[in-house]
């Protein structure tokens, strides 16, 4: 089933709601007609802490689009990192974790967890080798995030699902920054799948979420206990925001794609620039793996100015459709200059780099607000 179906169809029946093409919001704490213990089968509802039929739908259509068994939202994208892993962790595990993370996955694992004697180990994650000899008896969880952070490092996924499982450990990746319309890393062995919803699957900049997908079983436990005992669970009105973003989620990537290369192109040529950090672009030094196991990038990308730190803060504070600030995935674009201020590169930013998120203004007028801004501050 193509992407497209899935988003506009899939797990829908619109007579079950007086023939309404979208579907309503349940915007109900509990449903009287099940008995509690119901409440977590498909089509049953007693409470919405454990299931609602609005956020099934987004569910089911979530699971389709990663092609796995089964899937549920959080309240966010760290309710949904730390229900994966706490799912696969005890205590005194060792993790063997993908250096350039999400920062607040970093935090979680390095600070948070320490006061259940988990300990991890941080590579870079491009050296297949590096991390296999991570491993400890004791390495319950490999976490990825492909591609990473900042610096957009690819990880080669089925190779390392093949460590994973050789030495009994579980895998675990933040597929944030594909979607599951550009990689789908259960089909290559990754056992579960996390998402921030707050990013491409919500689409709009207006919701707070998180996803996470995975087999029919682990699915159920994570339901069951850290969903369900957490307490982070996505509102009705929220999946149903969600609901609305995936309609258009194929449409939206292909157009951010398509832009970031625009923008690829532009920033390449100009004297000013030293690098352009995209994995979809020819010189990203895994453009060949990002082609094997993505079909496509979002609009996430970073560029390395070769200039003074403040320089790149003041061309960054003229950009008129580039808005300065965290986060990316919405409609907007989006800028970050993260390693203006930093001395020197390190392993998981380099000096002079600036995140940008490309968003759907289209590409002249971004590279129109780029050039206005370079000479208002070169010259």
């Amino acid at each position: 089933m193509k992407a497209e179906e899935i988003c506009t169809h899939y797990g829908e029946n619109p007579s079950r709601f007086a023939g309404a093409v979208t579907p309503p919001i349940f915007q109900s704490s509990l449903f009287t007609e099940c008995e509690g213990n119901e409440g977590g089968r498909e089509g049953r509802y007693a409470y919405t802490r454990v299931s609602n039929p609005t956020t099934e739908i987004v569910e089911n259509k979530v699971a389709a689009l990663e092609q796995g068994e089964a899937a549920k939202c959080f309240s966010s994208g760290m309710g949904a990192i730390s229900a994966a892993m706490m799912h696969y962790l005890k205590k005194d595990s060792h993790v063997v974790a993908v250096a350039s993370i999400y920062g607040p996955a970093h935090r979680f694992l390095e600070d948070y967890m320490k006061r259940f004697g988990v300990e991890v180990t941080f590579v870079k994650g491009t050296d297949t080798q590096e991390l296999e000899g991570a491993m400890r008896e004791n390495t319950d969880l490999i976490y990825l995030e492909s591609p990473s952070n900042y610096l957009f490092l690819v990880q080669d996924l089925k190779k390392i699902s093949e460590i994973a499982k050789k030495h009994h450990a579980a895998t675990v990746i933040d597929n944030t920054y594909c979607t599951p319309v550009f990689q789908k890393p259960l089909t290559m062995g990754i056992d579960m799948v996390v998402h921030s919803a707050s990013k491409y699957l919500g689409g709009h900049s207006d919701i707070i979420g998180g996803v996470v997908i995975g087999r029919s079983e682990d699915i159920s436990q994570v339901a069951q206990n850290e969903r369900e005992l957490f307490g982070a669970v996505m509102s009705p009105f929220d999946s149903w925001l969600m609901l609305r973003g995936i309609r258009t989620l194929p449409v939206r990537m292909k157009q951010h794609m398509s832009n970031a290369l625009d923008m690829a192109a532009y920033f390449q040529k100009l004297s000013i620039v030293k690098e352009v950090i995209y994995p979809w672009w020819e010189t990203h030094p895994q453009y060949e793996l990002a082609k094997k196991q993505m079909t496509g990038a979002s609009g996430l990308m970073s560029v390395v100015f070769d200039l003074p730190g403040e320089q790149i803060k003041k061309i960054v504070n003229e950009l008129e459709f580039f808005h300065r600030g965290p986060s990316w995935g919405g409609f907007e674009s989006l800028i970050s200059p993260v390693g203006a201020d930093l001395a020197q590169d390190n392993d998981t930013m380099k000096k002079g780099l600036v995140r940008m998120h490309i968003g759907l203004e289209g590409a002249d007028l971004l590279m129109e607000d780029f050039e206005r801004a370079v000479k208002h501050v070169l010259g």
